[in-house]
């Protein structure tokens, strides 16, 4: 990393040199001049920023409006003097590092907290916290040292608890959902919105009225909290929801979204999410709401809604094979009568004569087949292995029981090597509004609100959470909620991962110039 510094000259002039810091050492890249006066000095100061900002140093544009310091000539330390010198003889004792901070760092993160208008929550207290979790999550307690990196004086600890019940108490969330909406509306698009879920653990024995133990990717047995994330297509935050945890991740969707429809009187918008939303009563209820929906569709329901397909074309694919047709259940999931199987055209969805049916997109690709192959290879083998008395295991897919004998199931591994490389999409939306190639396109960006979550687990440090009090739960989301907002739209701006960016800020960096604005 490389600055403009200003360094007193034993000679009572102030010169004007561009450092770096390069594996921890600091050396003098250039000597841009000596100022015996301030214009004498402003003039070098400009003169070594435009050096800087020359074509071979890279740059992080982060879209803000840079503060510029006063130019002061450095003073020549009177204690330094030596009286019984000479006049015109002076000398200065050798300088030495009284304190380094990462104030550049933190200047930088309370600007983008700004600019995204989070200052409406008018606690700098709350700031600060949000800014330590961006830049090393750690305990309430630990945040002294953290912020005292970058040249800031923390607030009490008891100061700090009283935050965290005023971000609850005191509707911070509500605030900065508001600027979050506005910022999103005002640099993108929010007709589209996806949707996910995850766990947060605790590090707690016992279970109460919000912490409780529930299905765990992880095969966890802790007490845990569900927590629901809206972003937009981006996967800029807009909303986040906190639920018991043993609460069905069916059951969190529908209300988070029409909070935030409610929050922001928003009449029309498209909800992605994944298969794990897919639920009857789910659709049913998004689409009573006026809200249009994107929801991955399991493969097991591809023989009904390509029943046509398979019938006249049997399970030959070509890559990137698109078929557009209708769901053979109701909103109940009761078979109906949507297609004829003794036609060959799929039939074209209309919410108007097909009432109780969903449209249906299924897609093709050579690349997932090969994925899914090669599972499905996996799995065929160790179901083997079982059945053969090779191995001992919980029964895997492909194994059944018959008469007390294990057996492979024939039937099943024939049935899901015929389904491999499809991948099924259920919709509200006419296909005249989006085409079969904008739905798939729309699903696929959920990879920006995983990749929220996975920014919130472990950049943020989200989990485990050592709060007690639903208050102190909610809070801490808070914190999180905000920091994340942050670091999507440092990600964003820079193209660096808020990893990268942090150690490029650190005093120790590589040499790089920096431009906000």
């Amino acid at each position: 990393m490389a600055w403009v510094r200003r360094v007193r000259t034993a000679s009572g002039a102030t010169a004007v040199q561009i450092a770096e810091s390069v594996g921890g050492q600091r050396r003098i890249v250039r000597h841009v001049g000596s100022a015996r006066d301030e214009a004498e000095l402003g003039v070098l100061i400009a003169e070594a920023h435009r050096l800087l900002a020359d074509d071979t140093q890279r740059e992080l544009d982060l879209g803000l409006t840079p503060s510029v310091p006063k130019a002061v000539l450095v003073p020549a330390p009177a204690e330094a003097l030596i009286p019984d010198e000479p006049a015109g003889r002076q000398l200065v004792r050798r300088p030495r590092v009284l304190k380094t901070s990462s104030g550049l760092l933190y200047e930088t993160l309370a600007q983008v907290y700004g600019v995204l208008g989070f200052d409406a929550v008018g606690d700098d207290v709350f700031r600060d916290l949000v800014i330590a979790r961006v830049v090393e999550p750690t305990s309430l307690l630990d945040i002294d040292r953290v912020l005292a990196g970058m040249g800031r004086v923390s607030a009490s600890h008891s100061t700090r608890k009283r935050t965290l019940r005023r971000a609850h108490a005191g509707g911070y969330r509500d605030t900065i959902a508001a600027a979050c909406f506005t910022h999103a509306a005002t640099h993108g698009d929010v007709s589209l919105v996806l949707y996910d879920v995850t766990t947060l653990y605790f590090e707690a024995e016992k279970e109460d009225e919000l912490r409780k133990v529930g299905y765990s990717k992880e095969r966890r047995v802790d007490p845990q909290i569900v927590v629901g994330l809206l972003v937009d297509r981006h996967g800029f935050p807009l909303e986040i929801g906190c639920f018991e945890g043993n609460k069905a991740e069916t059951l969190t969707i529908v209300p988070l979204v029409k909070a935030f429809q409610a929050r922001h009187a928003i009449a029309d918008m498209v909800v992605v999410a994944d298969a794990g939303m897919l639920s009857s009563s789910n659709l049913r209820e998004l689409d009573a709401a006026g809200l249009r929906f994107i929801v991955g569709s399991r493969v097991t329901k591809a023989p009904q809604d390509l029943e046509s397909h398979f019938r006249w074309h049997g399970t030959a694919f070509s890559d990137g094979q698109v078929i557009d047709t209708i769901t053979p259940r109701d909103h109940r999931g009761t078979a109906v009568k949507a297609s004829d199987p003794r036609k060959r055209a799929e039939p074209v969805w209309d919410p108007v004569t097909h009432t109780k049916s969903w449209r249906a997109v299924w897609a093709y690709s050579t690349k997932r087949a090969a994925r899914d192959n090669k599972t499905l290879t996996l799995q065929e083998n160790k179901a083997r292995s079982v059945v053969a008395g090779e191995k001992t295991a919980r029964t895997p897919r492909f194994v059944k029981t018959r008469n007390g004998a294990t057996e492979i199931d024939e039937a099943s591994l024939t049935r899901a090597r015929a389904l491999v490389g499809l991948k099924g999409y259920v919709t509200n939306i006419d296909a005249t509004l989006m085409p079969a190639a904008e739905v798939i396109a729309s699903y696929h960006d959920l990879w920006h609100v995983e990749q929220s979550f996975r920014m919130s687990k472990t950049d943020l440090a989200a989990r485990p959470i050592f709060a007690r009090t639903r208050d102190a739960i909610e809070a801490h989301l808070t914190i999180v909620f905000t920091a994340l907002a942050l670091s999507r739209t440092i990600q964003n701006r820079t193209g660096l991962s808020i990893r990268r960016f942090l150690r490029l800020l650190a005093p120790e960096s590589p040499r790089v110039s920096w431009r906000l604005g």
